[in-house]
Order: structure tokens, then C-alpha cells, then sequence
């Protein structure tokens, strides 16, 4: 739930614009914005708060003073999601990885089918955003008067609402399948994971300790196959006499 947090901001943003004043709507995202960012202490989640401010800093000023930016508040905000997917990814700290971590198994955000799930998921929001601004983009480019509250107008409300939050919520959706589809064979990919052993053990008893601890790791009736075991271990803090070994597994179902 912490990197979901994040999302708040625009989650209230998005859902105020078509209800109040474009001031007040970025006044009250950027206070939950700068909330978030004080309260939070998943570095995912305080990310999207940053960007969140930046975005709603510059929407709470550019409307008020040029009439022609209000046309274009829906596509800076999401813009604004879009940019800071994208520096987070940059920063070596992605929001989508963050989420897709909190919505498989542990034991698969610890293998190597993390990274395809990530960067096809990564695909799936930054199209569906760059999707909603084009939609957004369309009424201020095609109308002379494109204010947001106008309903006379069926471009209005299908490109500035209809057609960018059907978007968001087929994202979501897919996003979704994409993770579960893709975790469907989970029980073929390799697991990492890591034990603790003395420095001087022998390479079998290495193996022995690197299944018993995979076998503990793993779900009823299943059990661990193909362990290996890293070529070299990492010294533990203030302990000379152990290290922390790197390891990976397989998973299968045991016979009945």
C-alpha cells in the first residue's frame, strides 16, 4: 500500500477538475502531494510526491495567470505522471517496479521474471499516459473556447474525460493480466535467494544449506530443485566468522 500512497495526489487531482475551480483542485492535490511527501517513507512513494508537487506547483500558477493554460491543465497533469514515471526509471528507482513488487509473490519479486513483468508493465502506462495527453491535447488544438466545465460540446467530454480515464482504467486492467499471465509458469523460473553460513565450510555443505534453505522457502507441497550456490559470499557486518551466500533455486510440485 506505501507506493500507492504516492498516486493520492493525482488520484484527488483528477477527480476535483471536473468538480471545482482549476485552482482549488491544484491547491488541495498539492497539499496531499506535500503530505505524502512528509509522511511517507517508501522512496517510491515519495518520488510521486515530488513529482506531484512540481506538477501542481506549476498548476496552481500557470492557470490563474494565463487564460490559454487552462485549456491544458488535463495534459500537464498527465504529462506530469508521465515525466515522473520516467525520472524514476532514470533515477534507478521505478514507481512500476515498486508497484508490480507489491502485487506478486515474494518469491517472484525475487527471481529473474521480475524485470519482464516490470518493463512490460512499464510499456503499458507510459503508452496509456502519452494516450490520455494526445486525447486531452485534442479540444484546446480543434476549439477556439475548450474550457474544461463546457458541455455543449461532445469533443469536451469525450476527449478531456471519456476517452483518457477509459484508458487509465484498461491500463490498470491489463497491467494486471499482464502480471498474472506472466507469473502462470512461475514454478520454471529461477529464484533468488541467500543464507547464512560459517566461512569455512566445504562446497557440500554449502549445497546442503543452500537447499535446506530454499526447501523452507518454498509453499506446501512443493519442493526446491537446481540450487546453486554464488561463487563468493558477502562478509556480515561485525561477524568475521560468517558470510551471506548467494544462491538460486527451482520449483516443483512434488508427486503424489
Amino acid at each position: 500500500m506505501g507506493v500507492l500512497v504516492g498516486f493520492a495526489p493525482w488520484a484527488v487531482y483528477w477527480v476535483l477538475l471536473g468538480n471545482v475551480p482549476l485552482l482549488t483542485a491544484a491547491v488541495v492535490a498539492l497539499a496531499v502531494a506535500a503530505a505524502v511527501l512528509v509522511s511517507s517513507r517508501e522512496p517510491s512513494a515519495r518520488l510521486l510526491a515530488i513529482g506531484a508537487v512540481a506538477t501542481y506547483t506549476v498548476l496552481a500558477v500557470l492557470p490563474p495567470a494565463f487564460t490559454w493554460a487552462q485549456h491544458w491543465v488535463p495534459v500537464l497533469s498527465f504529462t506530469g505522471l508521465f515525466a515522473t514515471l520516467l525520472i524514476s526509471m532514470a533515477l534507478g528507482r521505478s514507481v512500476v517496479e515498486a508497484v508490480v513488487k507489491a502485487d506478486v509473490p515474494a518469491a517472484v519479486a525475487q527471481s529473474d521474471l521480475l524485470g519482464p513483468i516490470v518493463n512490460r508493465v512499464t510499456r503499458i502506462w507510459l503508452g496509456s499516459l502519452a494516450a490520455m495527453a494526445v486525447s486531452a491535447a485534442v479540444p484546446p488544438i480543434a476549439l477556439t473556447d475548450a474550457a474544461l466545465h463546457r458541455n455543449d460540446s461532445p469533443l469536451i467530454y469525450l476527449c478531456y474525460w471519456i476517452i483518457p480515464f477509459a484508458v487509465l482504467a484498461a491500463a490498470a486492467i491489463c497491467a494486471h493480466i499482464q502480471s498474472d499471465r506472466m507469473t502462470a509458469g512461475f514454478g520454471d523460473a529461477v529464484r533468488k535467494t541467500s543464507f547464512v553460513a560459517f566461512v569455512d565450510l566445504e562446497i557440500d555443505q554449502l549445497y546442503y544449506l543452500a537447499a535446506e534453505h530454499a526447501n523452507r522457502e518454498v509453499g506446501p507441497g512443493e519442493e526446491a530443485y537446481n540450487v546453486t550456490v554464488g561463487a563468493k559470499g558477502t562478509p556480515l557486518l561485525g561477524d568475521d566468522t560468517r558470510v551471506s551466500w548467494p544462491s538460486t533455486y527451482k520449483v516443483r510440485q512434488l508427486s503424489r
